[in-house]
Parts: structure tokens; C-alpha cells; sequence
């Protein structure tokens, strides 16, 4: 058994902390989507059961993502809930043929400072969000919202004593995790954040707190095969707008988290194609079950990695805990109080956010460390996706601007042609520049233009260096001798 399974025991206690994290998220995401919170977790059952078994990405979980909260609620708003397994049953085979069709290498293009900048917003808007979960009060909307929101909160908490107690058990929680890593090699073999839910409940019941605790009813009864009435739907032109959303905003964050986790650990790399194919093989399976869409989740997969897990065996055995606490122990799942759970959550936003890398890019790299700064504002202005199209369109720029870079040298010494040596990169970029400096050349003077230095000179450099020249020669004056680039 060790030899055939060396990371069993890592991945088994990993699979836990997952676990841990997985059910607010599950249970929260599908409540703000507007639909029954058990078909959040029939989600993450398939994300950890079925994706967990495929290649791609080893050690990235997969389930329901806040990412799509928005959307989803309005589909089912416009199409009903019935109608949902449709959406993503077609979204899942959408994500299949692009699997196959191999288009998600692209995805490994992206810059790692948008990476490192998704990561920091996804961290800021989690601990913004739970600090709300753990002091029992219903959260804002947007990402702005929840963090200009904090003071106002606090307020409210410190004239509640039902607030502060449940703020005390988040606190508590947090205290745990950040202190299990300094006892015994031998206490640390079970997982800080099990010892942490498993302390809050036990304080929460003898004391008799005034806490929420996670509220899961039948998983059966809310699974819903699309029936033919919903396929009906498919006749409708708005619907496949809906599902093409779905699919290319769940494949771009699962590609994107794909990125990000392989910047978390030296284990294999993420093999994109077939994790777009892991995908829509999810989802597929989440639209013939009625549940909501899936995407990789960064948080679960952060704290995947974090907690020690070598391979997929810990995202699979995830699924399989959220399945037995669903489905057979729910009385067990409704003891954990929800602040014990937020708490777990902030701590898992705080590993995220990249300070060390923040502070390095910024002494050595200041348009990288730019980037990152834009791409977490981003995420936490609007959401993740357009957020991180933000920064990967302010990495192309910047990409640009530095492949445009030119140096332009003009030596007069009072006798004889003028020399200007142009070397870098000639775009149409910097063609203005160019253009100033020749044109403020004196025109009874020869002139000597050596494009030897260049490294490019596109299309729209050569065409005008060519009518500049023709345009100074024709006054009188020698013409002008080029040498080629």
C-alpha cells in the first residue's frame, strides 16, 4: 500500500482541508446564484468524483465559482432553474470540442504578473467577503462594496453580542491555523484547519454561542434531469448567448487558476488541453444533474497545494467527503459553525495574496509590479474574468511599448554629411519620433542614415524613411545614402 500509494497519507489529510473549505463555497455560491444551496454541493460532488479522476491540472479543484455567480442567476431568472442543466450540459460539451480542437494551450500565454495580480484580487475579495460570514451579516454585492462596507460592519458587530460571538469563533479559528504550525512535528500530522472546526463546534455547543451553523438538507431531492420541455429551450436564439458565456468564461477561469496553481508548487505541470477537456466532461455531467456550471476554483486549489498534497487522490477524496457529509451525515455537517468556516476562508485569502513578489517586482521591475497592482484592483473593482483581461491587456501594451524601443543618434561634426544612426526596433509605433528628428535635419546638408543597429523595421518605418529621403534629396543636396538595416 506505501509503495503504491507514497503520498496517501498527505493527500488523505489535505482531502480534509479541502473539504473544509469547499462547503461554504459550495453552499454560498449556489444560494447567491439563486437556486437551492444543495445543488452547489452536487457540483463540487462531481468537480471532486468525476473531474478529480481525469488529467490536466493534478492538483487543482475543481466545483461551483463565484466567478459565474452572476450570470447563473441571470439565467435562471430569465430561463428558470429547470432550464440550468441545459445551459451547462451545452456549455460542458461546448468546453469538450475546444478541449479537443486543442485551443487551450493558448491559455499558457499568460503573463506572471497578472497571475500573481488574479491571485492577490481573489485573496482581497475573499477576506473582505468572509469577514462578513464570520461576523454573522450579509455581505455587498461587488468587491468595492464589500471592502468600503468593513467599518460600517464592524460598527454593526460591536453592538450585537450575537455578531461579536460569532466573530469571536472566526477569530479563534484564524488564531488556530496560525499557531498549529508552531506545536509539535507530531500534533501538526492532523491538519490545523480540522483542529480548528473541530475546536470551534466543540466551543460553540458547551458554551451554548449564538452562532449559524451550515444548514444542508436532501442532496437527492434537488437533482433534476433536464426533462424535454427544457430542451425545447434550445430553440431559442437568446439561450445560446447564455451558453457560450458560460463556457468561455468557465474555461477562461479554470485555465487561468490552472496558471496560477502552477506558480504554487514544483509538482507537474498543467497539461491545458486536457484540462479543458476535464472540464467540460464536469460540466457535461452538472447540466445532465441540473446543478450549477464548474470552473477550477483558486481558493480550494490554493489550499490544496498548501495543505500538502502530492496528487489527485486528495481532490478526488474531497468529493467524496462532500458527498458522505451531504448525502448520509448532514445532522454532522449542521454542527459546524459558519464562522469556523469563514475563518478557514480568510486564512486561505491571506496565503494568497503574493507581498514578497509585490515587493521584489517593485524594486526591480516597476511596469510588472504596475501590472499586478492593476489586475488585483481589477478583479476587485469588476470580477475575476474581466479583471484579468484588464491586466493581460496592460501586459500587451507594456509589451508593445517595450518592443517598439528605439534609439535615435545624429552626429554633426560641422563638416561634411551628417550621420543619424537609428538601432532598436523600428514600429510604426515610434514613427513620429523618427520622422521629428529627420525632418529637423538642415536641408542644404547631406545626410547618412545607417539602419545597420536595427534589430525590425516594419512595413510603415521603411516606407517613410524611403519617402523622407527621397523628400530631402530633392532640394539640391546629395542624396541620401542609406545603409540597410
Amino acid at each position: 500500500m506505501t509503495t503504491k500509494y507514497p503520498y496517501l497519507r498527505q493527500d488523505f489529510l489535505a482531502s480534509i482541508v479541502v473539504f473544509l473549505v469547499a462547503v461554504p463555497l459550495c453552499v454560498g455560491v449556489a444560494v447567491a446564484s439563486g437556486v437551492p444551496a444543495e445543488l452547489g454541493l452536487v457540483t463540487g460532488i462531481v468537480g471532486g468524483l468525476v473531474t478529480g479522476f481525469l488529467p490536466g491540472s493534478s492538483l487543482q479543484v475543481s466545483g461551483p465559482a463565484a466567478g459565474l455567480t452572476v450570470l447563473v442567476f441571470e439565467a435562471v431568472s430569465e430561463f428558470g432553474v429547470g432550464t440550468l442543466g441545459v445551459i451547462v450540459l451545452m456549455a460542458g460539451l461546448l468546453q469538450l470540442a475546444m478541449g479537443f480542437l486543442k485551443i487551450g494551450r493558448w491559455f499558457r500565454a499568460i503573463s506572471v504578473s497578472v497571475v500573481e495580480g488574479m491571485l492577490c484580487g481573489i485573496g482581497l475579495v475573499i477576506i473582505a467577503g468572509q469577514i462578513y460570514a464570520a461576523a454573522g451579516l450579509k455581505a455587498p454585492s461587488t468587491g468595492i462594496g464589500k471592502i468600503a462596507g468593513l467599518p460600517g460592519a464592524f460598527a454593526d458587530a460591536l453592538g450585537s453580542t450575537e455578531a461579536l460571538a460569532s466573530l469571536a469563533i472566526g477569530a479563534g479559528t484564524i488564531a488556530v491555523i496560525v499557531l498549529w504550525k508552531k506545536l509539535p512535528k507530531a500534533v501538526q500530522s492532523v491538519p490545523g484547519a480540522l483542529a480548528a472546526v473541530v475546536l470551534a463546534t466543540v466551543a460553540s455547543l458547551a458554551f451554548g454561542l449564538p452562532v449559524a451553523t451550515v444548514t444542508v438538507e436532501g442532496l437527492f431531492g434537488v437533482i433534476q434531469v433536464p426533462g424535454p420541455g427544457a430542451f425545447g429551450e434550445l430553440a431559442t436564439p437568446a439561450i445560446w448567448g447564455t451558453i457560450v458565456a458560460f463556457a468561455l468564461i468557465a474555461s477562461a477561469e479554470s485555465l487561468f487558476s490552472a496558471a496560477a496553481v502552477d506558480r504554487l508548487h514544483d509538482g507537474p505541470r498543467t497539461e491545458y488541453n486536457k484540462e479543458m477537456v476535464a472540464q467540460g466532461v464536469g460540466n457535461t455531467v452538472c447540466g445532465l444533474l441540473g446543478a450549477l456550471p464548474m470552473t477550477a476554483v483558486i481558493v480550494r486549489s490554493s489550499a490544496n497545494v498548501n495543505a500538502g498534497a502530492k496528487t489527485k487522490a486528495s481532490r478526488v477524496l474531497h468529493g467524496a467527503w462532500l458527498l458522505l457529509f451531504a448525502a448520509a451525515l448532514p445532522s454532522a455537517l449542521a454542527l459546524v459553525p459558519i464562522p469556523a468556516l469563514a475563518g478557514i476562508l480568510v486564512h486561505a485569502g491571506w496565503k494568497l495574496i503574493p507581498f514578497r513578489q509585490i515587493s521584489a517586482l517593485w524594486r526591480s521591475h516597476r511596469g510588472e509590479a504596475l501590472i499586478l497592482v492593476v489586475t488585483a484592483v481589477s478583479i476587485v473593482a469588476v470580477n475575476m474574468f474581466e479583471g484579468v483581461l484588464i491586466g493581460l491587456a496592460l501586459s500587451v501594451v507594456k509589451t508593445a511599448w517595450e518592443a517598439s524601443h528605439l534609439k535615435t543618434e545624429v552626429v554633426d561634426k560641422g563638416a561634411g554629411p551628417i550621420q543619424v544612426h537609428l538601432s532598436g526596433n523600428a514600429t510604426f509605433l515610434r514613427l513620429p519620433k523618427i520622422l521629428d528628428s529627420l525632418e529637423a535635419l538642415p536641408q542644404d546638408r547631406p545626410v547618412e542614415l545607417d539602419l545597420s543597429g536595427l534589430h525590425h523595421l516594419d512595413h510603415a518605418c521603411r516606407t517613410a524613411l524611403e519617402n523622407w529621403a527621397e523628400r530631402h534629396s530633392a532640394v539640391g543636396t546629395e542624396p541620401v545614402r542609406v545603409t540597410a538595416a
